[in-house]
C-alpha cells in the first residue's frame, strides 16, 4: 500500500524532511532504508562536485537542481542520526547558526574586522579557542578528505600565515624547474616509488605557483579538463566526418584536428 504523500501545505524544508522520513520508514524505499552515514560518503562528495560544475556552467536552473541534490544529503544524514537519537536536522541547524554568530563578533558583537584578511585571522583565533587549549599541530585542522590539489593549496596558505613562504614569485618558478629536473632523472632510473615521490613534489610546487598567482588550483585544473574534453569532442567529430573511427586515425590526423579545434575556439 502506498505511503501518503506529505502535504504540499508544509513549508518546503519541512516537506522535504517528511518525504525523507517516509523513504526511511517501514514500507519506504529499500535503497534509502539500507543507507548509512558511511555508505553515503561518496554521494556527499559527488553532489558537491556536481554543484561546483553547475555553478561554473552559469545555468540557474541547473544550479538550483544540483543544490537540491546536495541539500538532500544533510537531510538524509540527519534522518539516519535521528533514528538512533544521535541528533536531528534541527540540532544541525542550531549548531551551525550558533557557530556563525560566535565566529562573527564583528557583525553580532563589538569586535572590529573591516576586511577579509582581518575576518580570517579572527575566525582562526575563535576556532582555536573553541577546540580548547590542548596543543595540536598547526596544520592539524586541514582535513585529509579534501581533494589533493585543494588540500595542497590550503596547507600552503596556512603555512604562509606564519611566514613559511617564498618572499616573491621568482623562487617558485625556480622550484618548479628544480622539481621537473629531479623528476626527469627519476624517470630515467625507472624507480617507481621515487617517480611517485618526485611527481608529487612537482605537483605541489605548481599548486604553490597557483596560490602565489591568486589562482585556485582546483578550479584551474577543472577548467582545463573541460577545455580538453570540448576540444577532443571536436577532434572526434572531425575524424568521424572523414569516415573513420578514432582508433583508426593516426596521431598526425588527430593532432591536425586538435589544432583546428583550437583555432575554432579562438575565432
Amino acid at each position: 500500500m502506498p505511503l501518503p504523500i506529505p502535504s504540499a501545505d508544509l513549508p518546503p524544508l519541512e516537506r522535504l524532511r517528511a518525504v525523507v522520513h517516509c523513504l526511511r520508514a517501514p514500507g519506504g524505499c529499500p535503497w534509502d532504508r539500507e543507507q548509512t552515514h558511511e555508505s553515503l560518503i561518496p554521494h556527499v562528495i559527488e553532489e558537491a562536485y556536481e554543484v561546483a560544475e553547475a555553478i561554473r556552467s552559469g545555468d540557474p536552473a541547473l544550479i538550483k537542481d544540483e543544490l537540491g541534490d546536495l541539500l538532500l544529503q544533510p537531510v538524509l544524514h540527519a534522518e539516519i542520526a535521528g533514528e538512533t537519537g544521535m541528533f536531528d536536522l534541527d540540532a544541525v541547524a542550531t549548531n551551525i547558526t550558533e557557530k556563525l554568530i560566535r565566529r562573527h563578533p564583528h557583525v553580532f558583537g563589538e569586535s572590529n574586522a573591516d576586511n577579509s584578511a582581518a575576518v580570517q585571522v579572527q575566525w582562526d583565533a575563535i576556532k582555536q579557542q573553541e577546540k580548547g587549549n590542548a596543543p595540536k599541530p598547526y596544520l592539524h585542522g586541514i582535513t585529509q578528505g579534501l581533494p589533493a590539489l585543494m588540500r595542497s593549496q590550503k596547507l600552503q596558505k596556512k603555512a604562509a600565515k606564519v611566514g613559511f613562504d617564498w618572499p616573491d614569485i621568482a623562487p617558485v618558478f625556480g622550484k618548479i624547474r628544480e622539481e621537473a629536473s629531479e623528476l626527469e632523472e627519476v624517470v630515467a632510473s625507472g624507480d617507481a616509488a621515487a617517480l611517485q615521490h618526485e611527481l608529487g613534489d612537482l605537483l605541489f610546487s605548481v599548486v604553490n605557483l597557483a596560490r602565489k598567482l591568486g589562482v585556485d588550483a582546483e578550479s584551474a585544473l577543472a577548467a582545463t579538463n573541460d577545455r580538453f574534453t570540448r576540444r577532443f569532442d571536436a577532434v572526434e567529430q572531425q575524424i568521424l566526418a572523414q569516415g573513420k573511427a578514432l582508433t583508426d586515425a593516426t596521431l598526425a590526423e588527430m593532432d591536425a584536428a586538435w589544432d583546428e579545434a583550437k583555432r575554432n575556439e579562438a575565432a
